[in-house]
């Protein structure tokens, strides 16, 4: 085959219009609706048909157009607006510089599969990525040091379509990266930077592409270069495509090949967050580049990486948690573990929950766990749901102390706020809302917004959905082999004054997509009452490999396809940030279905606030600690059930009664005005009590407060002295696991065993036996509280004991007090914790804890 020279044709623009260039090659664009109005005022139509890519747009326009947008005084003004924006954006004081004491030198380096900013850049695939997308975007806003890793995916993530039947396919178009606001990162020498991962006989390559993100680079690997076998090309293409052995060689790269990139490019990292197991590779390669690179023990490189790691996992299911077989693991790292200095059993163990399970396979949520000082849910009842789901690797601890912590999620306001509304908000709650999202002071003043500006604002915005879904529908029609006739009746479809009910999201059986469905004849009544008609619009794809959730989607197809239906019932195919924004700012009532407890957190809900949208949700993920009764409508009272049959049926009418008997009234009841106060007194409520809180400005300080600061000054002062604290850690680690088998409770007593009253304070005496066990290797605590119907103690309070003398044959008197404040049924015990000062967590997975 003959020889090809590459070349790269760029956008040749006049220069009056260079500055368009630059907000293209900058994804910040994507929340900043002036910006967006921007492009779109170069030529709408070319704008929709680039699907909103601005720099596919810039190198397809006209240059007649071009010319006329330069000859412009008022498209230049407008230019000149947003690039001054921009500059501000870009240069001005941050969070991060007011709140940078003791935070100074950071590098936050956040590792994810799938990143979802826009549309236009399909690295994602649902919930998880556009999490991704939206922490980056806070992370520019808040200005923290930190930068995005991830994986280039030539072919992305599937783009759905349906057959007749309503049958789910699927369709992997190539991605263009040179139409995308993507460019190589250059190594010293101009040439584009390439990192290699060694697998089973060969090394694999990648070249890193960099996007800017507001002040946030993101790096992207892709191993789609000549360099390598087409076996291995194939890695990055498709996101959660292949089987296993595809898997564990995306996440090789993406773990080891990340850090080793970041590496190369001189990046100075003190802090790796891993979002979800996907990247937890990258603990090992940040383990043996400590070896390598500082001398290390592999012992003492373990206690070093894992101080500064934190983890977030958002699985509420033991399934959705990446295992790989002994013998896989074995084959790709049996000669990475000879270089950290492990066995394969002992490399095998840090992903087992049983470490003597010998058949046990390799988790990458175990290993995630075992390899980061700090690890959270994404929701409340998720930390819980996590905490349980994991207790096997602390067996000793109560499930309530099992270190999982819980930072709820958010969404970034801007980017799914409709300009609309923006312009409203502006109106009335000021600009300072725009930099301030999670400020609730400034929510507040949502009471001052007339009520019949809000309610225009929400009609206008019902309006453009209903608009953009008759547009979206026909096509589809037409794709889908329907006569041009037989299409047009997607422009009579739904009603831009009717109560509007979206449901979009990943078709797992889990979350239900068809619960609204169980009772046809009820849904029925419930569409077409004439004086309260309701409509649903639904969206969401189905894994390629989950039969049961295309079946779903079949289902739903099918109910449109009936002449009753069909008029108030719509499915969008192909759902994506596209269609997700739409709905989110065009429904009046977002469902939210799932079996509880299995939604971790879920953030679509989150985005129709902002707009004036109202959540319907069974109490599960974030809405069992949004809803305040007053905010949206719940669907039971977070009951869980054995018998999923019963479940459904009694939820579904619980949701039909909700919409009957709630909802339509609240909406439909309208004032001499035309007015719904009853609707907007709930919209106000949601809008006041939810943005300020459920929003990524205030998640990622979270996880600046919490964990990225504390994980910081751990990998500083581990580093002072020649890392001598890590050395004495690792020290006093071995010499304790040793010798513990000598720590004993001996016994146990109340000083005082007279009638206990109620504010009285009892004082526990406990006699220990150390052994070799130095005193102030240990921290001994009085365990107590209530107790279950099954005489345990439950989620106790853990308080210190001081040393009160000795007792016989070298052993130490502990004492510790009490205070009862209820009357009831109580328990105490003791327990004896190996406690050194420069341990990163309470409860380190190795260490062992004594009872009484």
């Amino acid at each position: 085959m003959a020889i090809v020279k590459k070349f790269k044709v760029v956008p040749n623009l006049p220069d009056r219009l260079s500055p368009l260039l630059t907000i293209a090659s900058n994804m910040w664009w994507v929340w900043n609706f002036e910006a967006i109005e921007l492009f779109r005022r170069l030529d709408v139509e070319l704008w929709s048909e680039v699907k909103h890519n601005p720099v596919k747009m810039l190198g397809s326009i006209s240059q007649e157009l071009l010319d006329e947008a330069a000859s412009s005084e008022s498209f230049l003004a407008h230019m000149e607006k947003v690039q001054s924006e921009l500059d501000w954006h870009m240069t001005r004081k941050s969070w991060y510089d007011e709140h940078q004491k003791d935070f100074s030198d950071t590098g936050i380096a956040y590792f994810s599969a799938e990143f979802g900013i826009h549309e236009s850049l399909p690295m994602y695939s649902g919930g998880l990525g556009v999490l991704a997308g939206d922490h980056l975007k806070s992370a520019s806003e808040l200005g923290l040091p930190l930068v995005g890793v991830g994986l280039f995916y030539r072919l992305g993530y599937f783009h759905q379509y349906l057959n007749l039947d309503g049958w789910q396919q699927e369709s992997f178009p190539v991605i263009d990266f040179y139409n995308m606001p993507a460019n190589t990162v250059k190594d010293e020498k101009g040439d584009t930077l390439c990192i290699s991962v060694e697998l089973p006989g060969r090394a694999v390559y990648a070249q890193v592409w960099e996007i800017r993100v507001g002040k946030i680079m993101l790096y992207l690997l892709d191993t789609n270069i000549d360099r390598n076998l087409p076996i291995d090309r194939a890695i990055t293409d498709e996101l959660y495509g292949g089987d296993a052995e595809m898997r564990i060689r995306q996440e090789m790269i993406l773990g080891i090949g990340g850090m080793r990139a970041l590496k190369a490019m001189g990046r100075h990292i003190t802090v790796c967050h891993m979002n979800e197991g996907h990247a937890a590779f990258l603990a090992l390669e940040r383990i043996r580049m400590a070896m390598q690179e500082y001398g290390l023990s592999n012992r003492e490189a373990y206690e070093f990486v894992s101080a500064s790691n934190v983890f977030t996992t958002h699985t509420p299911v033991p399934a959705g948690n990446d295992r790989f077989s002994p013998e896989m693991i074995e084959n790709y790292f049996g000669e990475y573990a000879k270089k950290m200095g492990l066995t394969m059993e002992q490399f095998l163990a840090l992903g087992r929950e049983d470490p003597q399970d010998k058949k046990e396979n390799f988790c990458m949520t175990v290993l995630a766990l075992k390899l980061a000082a700090s690890c959270n849910g994404v929701s409340m009842l998720h930390g819980k749901v996590s905490r349980n789901m994991w207790k096997s690797i602390w067996p000793s601890l109560p499930v309530h102390e099992v270190p999982i912590d819980h930072i709820t999620n958010g969404v970034q306001t801007l980017s799914w706020t409709s300009d609309e509304m923006m312009r409203l908000l502006n109106r009335h709650l000021g600009p300072r809302w725009i930099d301030n999202p999670a400020d609730n002071t400034i929510w507040q003043n949502v009471e001052n917004i007339p009520d019949s500006e809000l309610w225009r604002c929400r009609e206008r915005l019902r309006e453009r959905l209903v608009s953009f879904v008759r547009k979206r529908l026909k096509q589809q029609l037409l794709n889908r082999g329907v006569s041009p006739k037989e299409a047009e009746i997607a422009n009579s479809v739904l009603d831009p004054d009717a109560l509007t009910i979206g449901f979009a999201r990943r078709f797992a059986s889990y979350k239900r997509g068809t619960l609204i469905l169980r009772n046809i004849e009820k849904l029925e009544q419930l569409l077409h009452d004439r004086d309260r008609p309701m409509q649903i619009i639904f969206a969401g794809k189905a894994h390629p490999h989950d039969n049961m959730g295309k079946e779903l989607i079949r289902q739903i197809i099918h109910l449109c396809s009936n002449e009753r239906f069909r008029r108030k019932v719509v499915f969008i195919e192909d759902y994506d940030i596209d269609v997700a924004r739409n709905m989110v700012q065009g429904v009046d009532v977002w469902l939210n279905n799932p079996i509880r407890p299995k939604e971790a957190s879920g953030t679509s809900g989150m985005k129709v606030v902002p707009n004036g949208g109202i959540n319907i949700s069974v109490l599960d993920g974030w809405w069992d600690e949004a809803y305040n009764a007053a905010n949206g409508w719940a669907i039971g009272k977070g009951e869980e059930y054995g018998d999923l049959a019963y479940q459904d049926e009694v939820e579904s009418f619980f949701l039909y009664n909700i919409l009957e008997k709630d909802v339509k009234p609240a909406f439909y009841n309208r004032g001499l005005d035309g007015l719904p106060r009853e609707w907007l007194v709930r919209m106000r409520e949601s809008m006041k009590s939810i943005t300020s809180i459920f929003n990524t400005n205030r998640m990622v300080k979270d996880y600046t407060e919490k964990f990225y600061k504390l994980a910081h000054r751990q990998n500083i002062d581990f580093q002072q002295e020649n890392f001598n604290k890590v050395k004495e850690l690792t020290s006093w680690k071995s010499f304790v696991s040793k010798n513990w088998e000598g720590v004993r409770i001996v016994h146990v007593d109340i000083a005082d065993d007279r009638e206990i009253k109620v504010n009285s304070q009892v004082t526990v005496r406990a006699e220990i036996a150390l052994g070799t066990v130095r005193p102030d290797q240990v921290r001994v605590e009085l365990y107590f509280g209530a107790l279950d119907k099954n005489g345990d103690i439950f989620e106790g309070v853990a308080l210190p004991m001081r040393e009160g003398g000795t007792g016989g044959k070298g052993s130490i008197i502990y004492e510790g007090q009490m205070l009862c404040l209820q009357s009831g049924r109580f328990g105490f015990t003791v327990r004896v914790l190996p406690y050194n000062y420069n341990m990163p967590r309470k409860f380190d997975p190795e260490l062992k804890i004594t009872w009484a």
